[in-house]
């Protein structure tokens, strides 16, 4: 029944507003997510923009041959600097992510706080050894490749 947190950050060569108009759309959680995730996002009408209360729901595959729904609420924004989002349904017991912006000169940090508690008890502390932990890992890799090539580079 183990507690976990993954951070992550990664500097980005463009100002916070830049960046927030980014993070803060739901339309792109898809292109900065890997394909074989299976990411499809299943809310009708979504808004161009985050708003706390906002409910999200999604068809995933964390796993190959496990496609499950998640749905997650946007639970705290602060407009141009941070934003929450918390698991309602989904494969984890508890999750909850932090995007937060931070100014660098005229480059922007961006961090990532994820706390999450693995279903399943002991079993979920072992896939989380094994598994889970190296896969929020690799989705992380992934955006920052995707995120480097649109903002940091000169091939967009």
């Amino acid at each position: 029944m183990g507690f976990y947190q993954y951070r992550r950050e990664q500097l980005i060569k463009q100002p916070m507003e830049t960046v927030w108009d980014f993070i803060s759309s739901p339309k792109n959680l898809k292109e900065i997510t890997p394909d074989y995730m299976g990411f499809d996002i299943t809310s009708i009408g979504l808004p161009e923009k985050m708003y706390a209360g906002m409910i999200i729901s999604y068809q995933v595959t964390p796993i190959s041959g496990y496609k499950t729904t998640w749905v997650t609420e946007i639970t705290h924004v602060e407009e141009g600097k941070y934003f929450v989002d918390e698991q309602r349904v989904g494969p984890y017991k508890m999750w909850h992510h932090e995007h937060i912006l931070q100014p660098r000169d005229n480059d922007t940090l961006m961090i990532d706080i994820i706390s999450y508690q693995p279903p399943l008890g002991i079993l979920g502390d072992i896939a989380n050894k094994f598994v889970i932990r190296s896969k929020i890992a690799e989705i992380f890799d992934y955006r920052e490749q995707v995120l480097d090539r649109l903002f940091n580079s000169n091939e967009k």
